[in-house]
């Protein structure tokens, strides 16, 4: 049946969320790729089934607190998207739709809900306020078990402790000849819980001839509101970030070491449609890589070999592997590294429930697949974990200890690190 959403009503997302409805025939193919139709077995909880509820929504044939339960229970793993015969843009309809209810949907749920939503919203995309709210909620763990569940799911993420590293400098000079100019992203929640991840990158930047650029006024992405529909908050801090990349001069490429960063940063054509931006965010959008991705694209050094031999389990960041298409770079990076053996998890990359802000928002259903991901790497027989996303390591981190697996779980940078020690 013909959809009957009017693109002018919804301002100028409406027509990429009427196309992508249109474009969905229902066949079913993304329902196996899907973790939340995986653990529930429920249509409206697919992305067909979904796609049916935003476009009633859309259509004015319900509210959006009907549909909430089922849209909100969905990851945005974009899962579904390379299984999609019909190519529906799925993400690009999630967004637009979040986007578009969040202001009538923001008091459903209750008030723990709302609060909780409000201390994500206010401070986890910036690196000040979330390290003081981590150190605060890390003294309160012991009191976990009597919390609502959101709350007891942030505090059970934060680790014993907070590393500290001296911030980065503006410029990091290439070893050797320089091969190239980049600038990098350094990220909001990485720079609390593992701030060395970006020193790795550095020096990994370095040891392959790269000049990086650290940009002084630099934000948090905005992918963590983005996703939650917080769309002028996003913008506000993808303008700042507009500004300061366009400040560093002529770079070969943006980069960035966390999935949901790279993700988010190259959807800023989306975010900025029919703004004074635009021409700007689609540029940025385009000069974006994650680090595996440049490092591949310009042709890497062949690295040293571990000091002793590692066998490790790559796990991919949906929003690597499925949002950006990123699936073999890092791979083929490791398995260049002499004393590393590179082994699969074989799940067809489903989602660890990380998700940006899901095992905060959806804790239940984030853990079931914590669980689920920790049971199919302990079965690897690997002796680490390697992904390239913040959020899956703290995930994949909590989950294997709760499953007494004593696996250490690293960013692929910091791997390239070790083998690239000079």
């Amino acid at each position: 049946m013909q959809h009957q959403i009017q693109p002018e009503q919804h301002g100028p997302r409406g027509q990429v969320m009427a196309d992508a409805v249109s474009a969905c025939v229902h066949c079913g193919f993304c329902l196996a790729a899907c973790p939340t139709y995986r653990v529930l077995g429920e249509e409206m909880d697919s992305p067909r089934g979904r796609i049916v509820l935003m476009k009633g929504v859309l259509e004015g044939a319900l509210t959006a607190t009907e549909a909430a339960p089922y849209v909100d229970r969905c990851l945005g793993c974009l899962g579904c998207v390379p299984a999609c015969p019909s190519g529906v843009p799925y993400g690009d309809l999630l967004l637009s739709y979040r986007a578009r209810v969040a202001a009538n949907h923001e008091a459903d749920g209750g008030a723990a809900r709302q609060l909780t939503r409000r201390l994500i919203v206010e401070t986890l995309p910036y690196p000040g306020r979330f390290r003081r709210a981590a150190q605060v909620g890390r003294l309160g763990r012991f009191l976990a078990g009597a919390l609502p569940a959101e709350w007891g799911a942030m505090l059970r993420l934060l680790p014993d402790g907070l590393p500290h590293e001296p911030p980065p400098p503006k410029v990091y000079p290439a070893v050797g000849p320089r091969r190239a100019r980049a600038a990098l992203l350094v990220g909001c929640v990485q720079q609390v819980l593992e701030p060395g991840i970006t020193w790795s990158a550095l020096r990994v930047l370095a040891a392959n001839g790269v000049e990086t650029v650290i940009p002084p006024g630099q934000q948090c992405c905005g992918s963590i509101l983005m996703h939650m529909g917080e769309t002028a908050r996003a913008m506000a801090l993808a303008r700042a970030n507009l500004a300061a990349f366009a400040a560093t001069g002529a770079v070969d490429a943006v980069i960035t070491t966390a999935a949901g960063c790279g993700s988010g940063m190259k959807e800023y054509g989306l975010l900025f449609r029919g703004e004074p931006e635009a021409e700007g965010a689609v540029a940025l959008a385009a000069q974006t890589r994650d680090l595996a991705e440049f490092l591949l694209e310009l042709g890497p050094l062949s690295p040293g070999p571990l000091p002793e031999p590692l066998t490790v389990v790559y796990q991919d960041a949906c929003h690597l592997r499925h949002a950006q298409g990123v699936e073999a770079a890092p791979r083929q990076l490791l398995a260049a590294i002499p004393n590393l053996t590179l082994r699969e998890l074989g799940d067809g990359g489903l989602c660890c429930g990380s998700a940006g802000t899901y095992n905060l928002e959806q804790p239940a259903l984030a853990a079931e697949l914590g669980r689920r991901k920790a049971a199919v790497i302990q079965a690897s027989g690997a002796e680490a974990v390697v992904s390239g996303n913040i959020g899956c390591l703290a995930q994949l981190g909590l989950h294997l200890r709760e499953a007494g697996a004593d696996l250490p779980c690293y960013h692929t940078a910091q791997v390239l690190d070790w083998a690239y020690a000079l």
